[in-house]
Parts: C-alpha cells; structure tokens; sequence
C-alpha cells in the first residue's frame, strides 16, 4: 500500500487492535515454551501489523500496549515489567518497521493486485518476522530469562508461529476490515459459492477423525477444495477457505491433544497450502481483471469505428440545422412571426434531437455495449455501404461488385453493422491491392442460408488466408499489418455474435469472408 493510504486512526479503530489483539492471544494460549510468549499458533500479530499498515505508526503504541496487557494479565509472564514492557515496544516497532516496508514496496492497486504484490508481499512478511523473531529472542537471552541451549528451538517456534499468522490471517482480516472486501466475502457466505466452504469442513472432519491426523496422511487432501475455491471465486475463496482450514486445523489439534512439535508442523502445511491457493486466487483475478479491460479495450476501439459511421449520421441533422437556423435568421429579419417560423423552429427541434440520439448511441456503446435494434433491409444496408466505399474503390483501381441481394430484412443495430461491413471491405481492398490493378476486385453477395439465416460473403481477388493464419486470424491485437492494431476483426466477430449470427473465414487461394445473420423474412422487395 502507498504511503497516501494512512488512513486516521479514530477511537473504533483503536479500541478494535486493543481488544481484538487481546481477544485473538487469548485463543493462542497453548504450548508455550518455557513459560513466554512463544507458541506455535498467534493470530493476533496478523491484526496489529494490519493495523499498522492501514494507520501508520500512530497505531504502534497501541499495539505495544496490547502487547503487554495480553502478556501481563493472559499469559501471566513472570518477567520484569521493565522487561515486558521493553520486549512489547520492541515487537511493535518491529512491526512497524515491516509495516512500513510494505507501504512503500506495494504498489496502489493492493498486497494482492497480481502475482508480483504477492510475491514482493510474502518475502516482506518472511524476512520481516524473522528480524523480529530474533530480536525477540536476543533480547530474552541478553536478560537470561531464556537458557542459550533453548534459543533456537524458541526461534523457530516463534518465528514460524508469527509467520504463519500473518500469512493466513492477515489477509482474511484486511478483507473483513475493508467494505470492498466484505462485499466480496458475503456471497462465499451465503450464496451457492458456500458450498466450497462445506467441502473444508467435511474434507477436515475426514482426515482428523479417521485418526491419521498425526501422521498427516490425508492432508493433502485439504488442498482441493482451497484450490477449487480459489480457481471459481478467485482470491476472496482462497482466503476464506484458507481461513477455515486454519481454524478447523487449530480446533482439531486441541481436541486430538496433539503436541507443540505436530501442531507446529501442521502450520507449516497450512502456510503451504495458504501460498499455493493465495497464487491460484491471484492469477484468477489477475486473468478475469485483464479479460474485464481486454473488453473495455474492444468497446473503445469499437467505439472509434462507429464514429467513423455515425459522421455519416452527424453530417445530416447538422447541415439541416444550419440550413434551418439561416431560414430562421430570414424569415426574423422579414418580420415573420407565426405559422412559417414555428415551423421552422419545430424543424430545428426535431433534427436536434435526431443529432442527439446519434450521439447517445455512441454513448452507450461507449459505456456499456448497448445495441439498439432496429428493422433494416439487407440490400438498403449493403448497398449503403457499398456506395460509401465506391470512391475509395476507384481510387485505387478496384473493381467492386454488389450482387443484388434477396428482399429480406435484418433485427439490428445498423450502425454496428456498418462497422461490420466497412471492415471487411476495408480489408478486402487492401488484400485486392496487392494484384496488378488489372485482377483488383471485391465482390459482395448475399444467398440465403437457411430459413431463418442470411449469408452475406465479401470475395477479394488478395493472397487469401491459410491454414496458419485463420487459427489466429480474430483474436485481439493479432495483425500481420505494419500499422494495424488487430482489432477491427476482433471487434467485427464481437458484433456479429451479439446479433446472433457469426463470422468466419475460408481458407482458399482468394480472401472469402462469411457472415452469418438471422433474418426476418418479407414479401416485399426492400427497396
């Protein structure tokens, strides 16, 4: 998290890390070693460095102070309050320490926006601790309070016992903690996604009370529905899931009377199986973010197409206003004042608002993708693009056929199907270009495929497409052109199936182009 992301600690917050630091070392309160506060399993460490991440170092002394009340009147210590006090001011700066480097490592979008925060997240909190870890338990031998022959088993309990709380809770805490996260959590709860949550309970149930909970047989076991979780909910099922386990694994070990050394290899499972769903839910949420801005990239560059088509649209209403407003200005400076300039300002409003429903069609496309279907005649449609193309066509000395097309008309959005069309016979040109201008030429024909379907084909007399090039041929930014961006196929397809038809490509020696259309058949002729 930036620096910026301080927020101010008021008296919720404060009396939130006081108690719940408290609340949470009172459910650590098994296995000590040597009568100090080295246990296997600590959760509360997880709140206060969150604490000191979300409200910077003005939350440290609080958490020094938790420190010490959850020592001095939970866990008894017999040490000098001097001491205590030193050793609780010590944990806490050197929370704040890890805190701070993890504000200013991770970059605005969270600890978990992709693979790198997690990475970069996870080597903080692993070296941090143990800087921490060792400072604690430098300070305990310093005061002879710990025998120098327990100084590395201390450590390592104590280290992997505030690794593991960080690692596993931290992130469940700061979801629950944070609006955005609580909304996401919510539907794991009570939604058809809990489900993943039930699959932990019973695959926990399985393997502690079938008895082979000390030999870790089936433990493995846990780790399907944490990765299932995590690859359909993303991060959020990965935390939660991970959390239940945690606390399942916890609860078990109490009940089973397991001793500090299986509890401490549980959690070094845990925190194994905690990274590998945590990397599962990141990269899930990294891909579907990337898919929700691959198609807001779509939607603009399809909006910078229909522009193009709506300039069309725009050029009418506009010049007929200004043709209005001088009829206007004429019949004031004649000193007309009923039925004629009523009538003309009644024009006016109305090619304004057709100016205006142009825009606002590019507007809610632009915004969320909006179609609006309307009834079009198939050769009225082909034979608009096809003039609109003309110029161009004889420009650089290619012949444009347009075969007459059967009396059908489309349900669609023509606009969206102009961009369609003017594409493909964009693209058609530039293929056609390549033959000496004797053999130019594009042709467009239209034959009924079925009932209910039209064909509309665009012939090229270009290279054609091969068998390499059509398995890539409509992804996004996949172009063989020096200045193209590979979208205007990408974006054609997307409009074409969100009508109901489909466009494809033929491999043969000359460039053939398909789309296919739903069609509501008429008698008339369409013209």
């Amino acid at each position: 998290m930036p620096k910026s992301a301080i927020r101010p600690l008021g008296w919720q917050a404060a009396l939130l890390l006081l108690l719940g630091y408290i609340a949470l070392d009172w459910t650590s309160q098994s296995h000590p070693l040597h009568g100090l506060a080295i246990t296997p399993w600590s959760p509360a460490p997880a709140l206060g460095l969150l604490c000191l991440v979300r409200y910077g170092g003005r939350a440290a002394p609080l958490l020094a102070l938790a420190i010490l009340a959850a020592d001095g009147w939970l866990r008894d210590l017999s040490l000098p309050w001097q001491l205590g006090a030193g050793l609780a001011i010590q944990l806490a700066a050197g929370d704040w320490a890890i805190a701070e480097v993890m504000r200013r490592r991770l970059n605005r979008k969270g600890v978990f926006a992709d693979r790198r925060g997690l990475i970069t997240w996870v080597s903080i909190v692993v070296i941090g601790t143990l800087f921490n870890s060792l400072a604690f338990i430098a300070g305990l031998l310093l005061t002879r309070f710990l025998p120098p022959e327990a100084a590395a088993e201390s450590l390592v309990h104590h280290w992997l016992g505030q690794l593991g709380s960080v690692l596993v809770f931290m992130p469940l805490l700061a979801m629950i903690m944070d609006a955005r996260g609580r909304a996401r959590l919510r539907p794991l709860l009570l939604g058809q996604e809990s489900l993943s949550l039930v699959a932990t309970g019973s695959v926990l149930a399985f393997t502690f009370f079938t008895g082979e909970m000390t030999e870790f047989k089936y433990f493995s076991v846990l780790f399907l529905p944490i990765a299932w979780a995590a690859a359909r909910q993303g991060l959020a099922g990965a935390v939660l899931t991970v959390g239940l386990t945690q606390l399942g694994v916890i609860a078990a070990a109490r009940l089973l009377g397991l001793s500090a050394i299986n509890v401490l290899e549980l959690e070094v499972l845990v925190m194994v199986l905690a990274l590998s769903g945590f990397f599962i839910g990141v990269v899930v949420d990294e891909k579907q973010r990337l898919g929700a801005e691959l198609q807001q990239t779509l939607r603009l560059a399809a909006a910078g197409e229909m522009a193009g088509a709506l300039s069309h649209e725009l050029h009418q209403p506009l010049t007929a206003l200004l043709m209005y407003a001088r009829a206007g200005q004429h019949l004031l400076a004649a000193g007309e004042t009923g039925e004629r300039l009523r009538d003309v300002i009644a024009r006016v409003e109305a090619e304004s608002q057709r100016a205006a429903d142009v825009v606002s069609r590019l507007r809610d496309f632009f915004r969320t993708g909006t179609t609006r279907l309307e009834r079009i005649w198939l050769r009225e449609l082909l034979s608009l693009a096809a003039s609109r193309l003309s110029a161009q066509a004889k420009q650089q000395g290619i012949a444009l056929v347009l075969h007459p097309a059967p009396p059908c008309a489309l349900w669609a959005d023509r606009l969206q199907l102009e961009v369609v069309l003017r594409n493909l016979l964009a693209n058609a040109f530039e293929a056609a270009a390549e033959r000496p201008e004797a053999e130019r030429q594009v042709r467009v024909s239209t034959h009924l495929e079925s009932a209910g379907r039209v064909c509309i084909t665009v012939e090229d007399s270009g290279p054609g497409v091969t068998e390499e090039m059509v398995e890539h041929l409509f992804e996004a930014f996949h172009t063989s052109k020096a200045s193209g961006m590979g979208l205007g196929l990408a974006i054609s397809r997307a409009i074409i199936e969100a009508h109901g038809g489909s466009l494809l490509a033929e491999v043969a020696d000359h460039g053939v182009f398909k789309v296919f259309l739903p069609i509501e058949e008429s008698p008339g002729d369409g013209t």
